[in-house]
């Protein structure tokens, strides 16, 4: 399989309508200051300034580091904008999520604001909504395989960062699988102190148990009931967690080989040569410039800013 070589920072968000390359965000344009504007995209470039995949062209592992993987930020820290990579659009550009025409946030869970650790995704995995986890007797949920990083750093929107795993939690969201590894930014300062989850119980006392609560209660306010875990809520160690993503990774390979039905996912992508869904740069350029221009800015809603008291 062709692939991408891979630097840190090699990468670049590219928001659709502000005609400019960024390199460093501080966040999703507008969210920081209390606005939001429907059918803003990111969209990545590499360091060659190429338009590129963040579900296909970033390669999962790190310069071939079997122990250290590339992590797609969709979610700073502290924020509540549900962003994500579109699997079902070409390039597959980070955009915020639709529901019952409303952009959508989570909610507040007191004592939490937003997210509790910069959110985002392993590219090249893929969790088979086909394949029944032989662990939780579930199928995935659709997406890559979603990341957690703990560590200190407040990172942006698009960014690409290394990430050591940790810890794997087994969320089973609707009845489908949806695998959350817990994982630390490689340039944190603390970094080299985390080898396995035990580090986590010994330097980021707590924090393990708040992304239990968090994951568990989240929902709560919009009606739904918990969520449920696999292994009664658990923490499977850095070993469970990397054959987990590995295993995703397999069947992303089978994805974008088209080896698998693979519904309404969008596997265009420049740098895979001898998949059939490769494309050309000029196509790439062709499907940013055909997106749809950003609406008009409007205020968050001021419900966003609520804090939700459960009792828990």
């Amino acid at each position: 399989m062709a692939g991408l070589s891979c630097s840190l920072g090699a990468w670049f968000p590219r928001r659709r309508g502000l005609g400019l390359l960024l390199g460093g965000l501080s966040g999703r344009r507008g969210a920081r200051s209390g606005c939001e504007r429907r059918e803003e995209r990111v969209y990545l470039k590499d360091a060659t300034g190429r338009y590129i995949s963040p579900f296909h062209d970033v390669p999962l592992y790190a310069v071939n580091d079997q122990v250290l993987f590339n992590m797609v930020v969709e979610v700073p820290r502290w924020t509540n904008a549900k962003m994500e990579i579109a699997t079902k659009d070409p390039l597959n550009p980070i955009k915020q999520d639709m529901k019952k025409g409303n952009l959508r946030y989570v909610t507040n869970i007191f004592p939490y604001k937003g997210y509790i650790w910069n959110y985002g995704a392993l590219p090249q995995t893929w969790e088979d909504p086909h394949h029944k986890d032989k662990t939780t007797n579930c199928c995935g949920d659709n997406d890559p395989i979603d990341v957690c990083d703990i560590g200190s750093k407040l990172c942006s929107c698009g960014e690409v960062i290394q990430v050591k795993p940790l810890a794997a939690l087994a969320l089973i969201d609707e009845g489908e699988m949806d695998w959350k590894i817990i994982a630390i930014n490689k340039e944190d300062p603390d970094s080299d102190k985390f080898n396995n989850i035990d580090d986590i119980r010994k330097y980021r006392p707590g924090y393990l148990e708040a992304t239990l609560n968090w994951f568990r209660l989240y929902k709560i306010p919009d009606g739904k009931p918990e969520n449920q875990f696999g292994f009664n809520g658990e923490f499977k160690d850095q070993a469970f967690a990397i054959d987990v993503i590995k295993s995703t990774h397999e069947s992303w390979q089978s994805l974008i080989y088209n080896k698998t039905e693979r519904g309404e996912i969008n596997c265009k992508n420049v740098s895979i040569t001898d998949s059939p869904f490769h494309c050309s740069q000029e196509e790439a350029e062709a499907i940013v410039r055909s997106a749809p221009a950003c609406g008009e800015v409007k205020s968050i809603p001021e419900e966003v800013n609520k804090w939700h008291f459960l009792g828990k």
